[in-house]
């Protein structure tokens, strides 16, 4: 690779994100780390991560995917880590589908850690109301969210890193973020025509399926 002027992307050490609430009820591990599911709309995992801005401040991005194809639905900025913006992504995400004409019917499964985010109160009656159930899996295990683990280090590697094409140069604000979130987003669902190693699949599907997850086809 030094030979070749390549470099390595590197994973910078994280900051916890995870934090549990003892006293919150939590939903049962519907998934127990089986993402493989046949259909879209059967399994939609979420999970959130950290954007430092060169103010030293964090902005935080939720995602919600649907684990047929790694297909993102929905998505949310904020500057806290109050529960209204991983509620905002997931109806994001209800939305979309409902526009697409195959909306959330009940039976749909929403997966995530055990943040106290997920396992608030109002949380889980905006899942329902979405139409969804909640299901939760432990503190601190990436493999029992793994799915949406994934997208988040391909969102950090592939937009977030100072050397990114999304980026036009230092993240100020909140709004940076979400501008250059947006640009990833939109880039990340589109398909790439026929030709190709894949045929013409969704490039979600091809990354998921390169880091050993085990998905549906696109």
């Amino acid at each position: 690779m030094r030979a070749n002027g390549w470099q390595g992307v590197r994973r910078v050490k994280k900051v916890r994100t995870t934090v549990a609430d003892p006293a919150a009820q939590r939903a049962p591990d519907l998934v127990d780390r089986t993402f493989a599911v046949d259909a879209p709309n059967r399994l939609l995992v979420a999970d959130f991560t950290y954007v430092r801005l060169v103010t030293g401040v964090f902005v935080y991005t939720a995602f919600v995917v649907d684990a047929y194809a790694g297909r993102i639905l929905g998505w949310a900025c904020s500057t806290t880590k109050h529960s209204w913006f991983v509620e905002s992504a997931l109806r994001q995400a209800a939305a979309l589908r409902a526009r697409e004409g195959h909306p959330l019917a009940g039976s749909t499964i929403h997966h995530s850690d055990a943040g106290s985010q997920y396992t608030s109160v109002h949380c889980g009656e905006t899942i329902m109301l979405a139409g969804m159930k909640p299901s939760i899996g432990t503190v601190g295990d990436a493999y029992d969210n793994a799915l949406a683990e994934t997208i988040i280090g391909l969102y950090k590697t592939e937009a977030i890193r100072k050397d990114s094409p999304f980026r036009t140069g230092p993240l100020r604000s909140v709004h940076d973020v979400e501008h250059l979130t947006a640009d990833w987003v939109h880039w990340y669902r589109a398909p790439r025509g026929a030709v190709g190693s894949n045929g013409g699949e969704n490039p979600s599907s091809v990354r998921c399926r390169g880091s050993g997850l085990k998905l549906g086809a696109a």
